[in-house]
């Protein structure tokens, strides 16, 4: 009987254990639990280098969505960047999609410019107005080997 009671006693731990572990990787890793809530909006740019899926999107500082998914757009040969904003949030059609930089070498965000229209961009909608990531090292490269003439 005695036996019986510790193998139940490890077994009900052992089951707390598996469950706390595996709340934490769904809380810690961002895993979402029932799918993704919001809406989509495409940007297209010439560059998104250092742009990586799941990166932030922001307004004023604050998170409102995220990078769903980037490709090539093979019609228009440009990035086609995904963006899931939070379904509380409208934006207008004259808003300004631009890929920032946290910091000198941190990671690439979205940062959204509120525009003034009145229309407001609908599900499945791309952005008017994009600005592509600042690429540092052409930058250097020009300053560098600039040209003394």
């Amino acid at each position: 009987m005695k036996l019986i009671n510790k193998e139940l006693y490890v077994g009900v731990f052992v089951l707390i254990g598996l469950l706390c572990a595996g709340y934490l990787t769904v809380v810690l890793g961002g895993v979402p639990m029932f799918g993704p809530k919001g809406y989509t909006l495409y940007g297209y740019f010439t560059s998104v280098s250092g742009l990586k899926d799941g990166a932030r999107i922001e307004m004023a500082g604050v998170e409102i969505g995220n990078v769903s998914e980037i490709r090539l757009d093979k019609e228009r040969l440009e990035a086609k960047v995904a963006f899931r904003i939070n379904q509380e949030l409208q934006l207008s059609e004259d808003s300004i999609a631009s890929i920032k930089t946290a910091g000198i070498i941190g990671e690439k965000y979205i940062s959204i410019s509120p525009g003034g229209s009145d229309i407001m961009l609908e599900d499945k909608e791309a952005f008017n107005n994009t600005e592509s990531t600042l690429d540092i090292e052409s930058l250097i490269r020009k300053f560098i080997f600039k040209d003394d003439n």
